[in-house]
């Protein structure tokens, strides 16, 4: 049995027991491999081993002692989609002029990916293309790519990244950071929101900060919603396609995609109609189900502060069985070993290690590991509409995802801590662990608003992932985001480096316990991006 103690610290707020707690690696380990495992076909929302895997987690926190804190005194928060895919020998799309198709049919999942998000079974498409920019609305950054232009019934072809940062304004959209705006969620909302028929992104690698595989397999299988309100407008398609077709596309409208996306760099950019229309049907399975985020609580022992709590999350689900891997066809269950294996089972290590911590905390204790991240964070959204306790009474929320297992490290990254009241507390439990703070790595990929922690972090909950640094492990890092991302090659790995996850375990832990104990809640600093939602929840 392996275990790693804390180095010793002067914790800020109350004393532990002289004991410190232990982190088990081989605990994490036994919880990743099985989480892994081909019995459970990738953990796909809805699926034989989605049920498993909420089976295995609910049995852990059970064995733990912790109290359920799901429905009907359950560890399960039920979380009720719509599974909707799309189905590709009955699916057609084609870029049209005066009648006739100049590209297409278009094959999927190499030429185009996507979806109906109006939860229907057939979706005819007929509307004019119209080039918009980055598809960007930001009245803070004196921004409108859409120019009043009216988009109803439309089809909107954007790119996917934010507008870029130029030598007079360095910082416009935060420079070199992807923004929320740069997010292909925002794309298809905004879309929604000007009732459009359909949004098309181009696919560039540098764009969207991954290559043309992650998106095939992220759309390849079924896609799952929260149910629609009615009435409620939705797009008929939205989807991607790969940048060759969009340069063939450009070029029959009479226009140059690159030259294009140089003048969308300006805010003086016009949206530009293409003189095609998109023509087609896109048809759909649909198949209601329910999961369920896992939950569960560690009372608080202060009668007063036990109301309130501090939050680890890690989302449970991964893709399921999807298309085959390009080394090994015979191999169609995505694992996801890595993302995400590892954050849930260091959560689980995290829970017992909460379970026998004495004395408990003044704060209660929250573990949720939550549904549907890779459908569009749908568990977390769900968790932060209905919350076990309020968002205004969470005090921090921790969030793990992905955790890379490749040796420990002297750095970490928690994008938005510095934004929170909590941040001197951070500074010091680090540096007492010989840990640096180092900032987002990977800007460009926009990693806040990918992870959980973006939905509580939109209900006004100061929430953070914690992320390791990079340094001796680069290679091994870039060849896991190459290869390995939403592949089915992101497997357990039995000669990984599992004290990695101690590390962010010891960190993640001592974070709760100063949160947990404080004399006051964390907040946002004043005039910060979620500041607002965070002052409406403590009304």
């Amino acid at each position: 049995m392996t275990r790693f103690r804390f180095l010793p610290i002067v914790l800020l707020a109350l004393s532990v027991s002289a004991q410190s707690p232990d982190f088990r690696a081989d605990a994490i380990r036994a919880h990743i491999r099985f989480l892994s495992s081909d019995l459970l076909e990738g953990r796909g929302p809805g699926t034989r081993g989605d049920e498993l895997t909420r089976a295995y987690i609910a049995s852990q926190f059970e064995a733990m002692g912790l109290a359920p804190a799901g429905d009907n005194g359950t560890y399960m928060q039920n979380v009720s989609l719509l599974g909707v895919a799309t189905i590709p020998e009955k699916s057609a799309l084609a870029f049209a002029k005066n009648g006739k198709n100049v590209i297409g049919p278009m094959k999927y999942l190499d030429e185009f990916v996507g979806g109906d998000q109006r939860q229907v079974e057939a979706s005819p498409i007929d509307s004019e293309v119209i080039f918009v920019g980055h598809g960007v609305i930001a009245p803070e950054y004196k921004w409108d790519d859409y120019k009043g232009i009216d988009t109803r019934g439309k089809t909107l072809v954007m790119l996917v990244d934010d507008p870029p940062a130029n030598e007079k304004e360095p910082d416009l959209f935060k420079g070199r950071a992807r923004t929320y705006y740069g997010r292909w969620t925002y794309k298809f909302e905004t879309g929604t929101a000007k009732g459009a028929q359909a949004v098309i992104l181009i696919h560039t690698t540098d764009a969207a900060g991954y290559g043309w595989p992650v998106v095939r397999n992220s759309w390849s299988g079924e896609t799952s919603y929260v149910r629609l309100a009615p009435g409620a407008s939705a797009l008929s398609f939205a989807g991607w396609i790969s940048e060759d077709v969009a340069k063939k596309l450009f070029a029959a409208a009479g226009q140059n995609l690159d030259a294009l996306t140089k003048a969308a760099a300006s805010r003086d950019f016009k949206p530009v109609s293409l003189g095609m229309r998109l023509t087609g049907n896109i048809a759909s399975t649909l198949r209601a189900f329910d999961t369920a985020n896992v939950v569960a609580k560690l009372e608080g022992s202060d009668p007063k502060l036990k109301d309130e709590a501090v939050l680890y999350s890690a989302h449970h689900d991964h893709l399921g069985i999807g298309q085959p891997d390009e080394d090994d066809p015979t191999d169609r269950i995505y694992n996801g070993a890595i993302d995400n294996a590892s954050g849930s089972a260091t959560v689980l290590e995290i829970a017992r290690v909460w379970s026998e911590t004495k004395p408990r905390p003044r704060r209660s204790i929250l573990f949720a590991l939550v549904a549907a991240e890779e459908q569009g964070l749908l568990g977390s959204r769900w968790l932060a509409e209905h919350p076990i306790v309020p968002n205004g009474k969470i005090s921090l929320a921790i969030n793990l995802d992905a955790l890379d297992l490749f040796g420990q490290v002297k750095s970490v990254t928690m994008i938005g801590v510095e934004k929170m009241t909590f941040f001197p507390t951070a500074q010091t439990v680090t540096k007492a662990m010989n840990l640096d703070i180092v900032p987002d790595q990977s800007p460009e990929q926009g990693s806040y608003y990918r992870s959980d922690h973006f939905s509580l972090a939109k209900a006004g909950v100061p929430a953070f992932s914690i992320k390791q640094g990079q340094e001796g492990v680069e290679e091994k890092v870039k060849r896991y985001r190459e290869k390995d991302y939403h592949q089915p090659s992101d497997e357990f790995n039995p000669n990984w480096d599992f004290s990695a996850a101690v590390q962010i375990a010891q960190l993640a832990w001592r974070f709760g316990w100063e949160a947990a104990n404080a004399d006051a809640l964390v907040n946002w600093k004043a005039g910060e991006e979620f500041a607002a939602a965070r002052a409406a929840s403590q009304k």
